[in-house]
């Protein structure tokens, strides 16, 4: 069984590793995995704090070009690791607190956390079979 935390609700539910997929919220009855969540400081925070499953965030900009570039590699990327990792994206311009408690210094950088820790990181626009290997090799799969 594993904590999962409900995006849309903020509810921590519990369940089946095998149900993963199709698991939704026993609050809101929303789907609690799938696609790339928007990422704010409460929600990252309960992420780290309450979530069973790794999680992959994507630190870029709107005014990034090769941000943008990579966007649709983490979509694809998001696609390939569910639902055993979660991933986000932090606008750096709305969430700069973020990026700042972070230490990003550059964009766009992919910060892998594990058990509410950073695991590593990654700078640079990367594409989504190289986003995944890199992920699976931190986690295990």
């Amino acid at each position: 069984m594993k904590h999962i935390l409900c995006p849309a609700c903020h509810a921590v539910n519990r369940v089946d590793e095998a149900r993963l997929g199709q698991a939704v919220c026993g609050k809101c009855a929303k789907p609690l995995i799938g696609g790339v969540l928007h990422l704010d400081a409460p929600l990252l925070d309960n992420l780290l704090r309450s979530d069973g499953l790794p999680l992959l965030v994507d630190f870029w900009a709107p005014w990034c070009a090769p941000c943008r570039m990579m966007a649709p590699a983490f979509e694809e990327a998001a696609k390939l690791l569910a639902p055993g990792v979660r991933l986000g994206k932090v606008d750096t311009e709305k969430e700069g607190a973020l990026g700042a408690r972070f230490r990003v210094q550059s964009i766009p950088t992919l910060v892998l956390f594990q058990d509410g820790r950073e695991a590593d990181r990654l700078s640079g626009a990367r594409p989504a079979r190289e986003i995944v290997d890199w992920t699976r090799r931190h986690v295990g799969e």
